[in-house]
């Protein structure tokens, strides 16, 4: 199966860092222009990204970190497409510091290489 979705995108708004463990994502901007892009896996975590105008598309491989931001004053619609029926998402910042049963501050301190009160700190927006 597949998944469509239109996503409208305020002035300067963003679908934050996630990914879809089951599927890759085609997006096409239909209206404005949107900054996208991924980061690819270990060891070399390299970011693509570009902004995208009316009628370009971008494809997320599946399972990688993504985001798209709405870098203009208008707003931006687009169409998602993903390959599966069922793709699933992670947004990172809510699993990582707002997940049931947060994750250790002491763990996501070292991970982030942060004062354990900064990690204290985003975990309480959560």
């Amino acid at each position: 199966g597949v998944s469509l979705a239109r996503v409208d995108y305020a002035p300067y708004g963003q679908n934050p860092p996630h990914l879809h463990p089951r599927a890759t994502e085609i997006l096409t901007v239909l209206e404005g222009s949107l900054y996208v892009g991924f980061v690819t896996s270990n060891p070399e975590n390299k970011l693509f990204s570009k902004v995208l105008n009316k009628g370009d598309v971008f494809v997320f491989p599946q399972g990688l970190i993504h985001f798209q931001f709405n870098i203009g004053n208008n707003e931006v619609i687009a169409i998602a497409a993903l390959s599966s029926k069922n793709p699933g998402v992670i947004t990172i910042a809510n699993a990582v510091f707002g997940s049931k049963q947060t994750i250790s501050d002491d763990i996501l301190a070292k991970a982030f290489q942060v004062d354990k009160n900064i990690v204290d700190h985003i975990q309480a927006q959560f």
